[in-house]
C-alpha cells in the first residue's frame, strides 16, 4: 500500500490528474456547446422538446435538421468514445511508473490531438485534419496500453 501511495504522490500521476481534468473539462464544454446549437438553432432530439416553438407538424421541423448541429453531436460522441479509453489506460500507465518526459509527451500529445480535433470539427477544417487529429490521440492512448502490456503486466 505504501507504494501505492508513492506512486499517487508522483509528479507522474500528478501530471495524469491535471491533463485528465483539461480533457474532462473540454467534454464538458462540448456539451455546453451542443445545448447552444440546440437551441440557436432551434433542433431537438425529442418531439416534447419542440412544444416551445410549435405544435403537431410544425414541430416535427425541429427534429434533427441542422447538419451544423449535428456536426457539433458528433463532435461531442467521439469525445465520449476516445476519452473513456484514455483516462483508464491513462490512469494505469500513470501508476505503472513511467518517465516523466514520456508520460508528459503522452498526456500533451493527447490534449493538444482533442483539442485540434474539436476544432476541426467546429470551424470545420477540412480533412485530413480532424481525421489525423483523431489518429494523434488514438495512437496516444495505443502506445500507453502497449507499454502497460509489455512492461506491466503478468502474461
Amino acid at each position: 500500500m505504501a507504494e501505492l501511495a508513492q506512486l499517487i504522490d508522483s509528479e507522474v500521476f500528478l501530471a495524469y490528474a491535471t491533463y485528465t481534468t483539461i480533457v474532462l473539462l473540454k467534454m464538458m464544454l462540448m456539451s455546453v456547446i451542443t445545448a447552444y446549437f440546440r437551441i440557436t438553432r432551434k433542433v431537438f432530439s425529442n418531439s416534447e422538446d419542440t412544444a416551445t416553438f410549435g405544435k403537431g407538424e410544425n414541430a416535427k421541423k425541429f427534429l434533427w435538421t441542422d447538419p451544423a448541429f449535428e456536426c457539433v453531436c458528433r463532435g461531442h460522441l467521439n469525445d465520449l468514445e476516445i476519452i473513456v479509453p484514455f483516462i483508464s489506460s491513462g490512469l494505469l500507465y500513470a501508476l505503472s511508473g513511467p518517465a516523466l518526459s514520456t508520460a508528459l509527451l503522452h498526456f500533451r500529445i493527447f490534449i493538444g490531438a482533442r483539442i485540434f480535433h474539436t476544432i476541426t470539427y467546429l470551424t470545420p477544417l477540412p480533412q485530413p485534419s480532424r481525421g489525423l487529429s483523431w489518429a494523434a490521440g488514438y495512437a496516444v492512448t495505443i502506445s500507453m496500453a502497449y507499454r502497460l502490456l509489455t512492461t506491466g503486466l503478468y502474461l
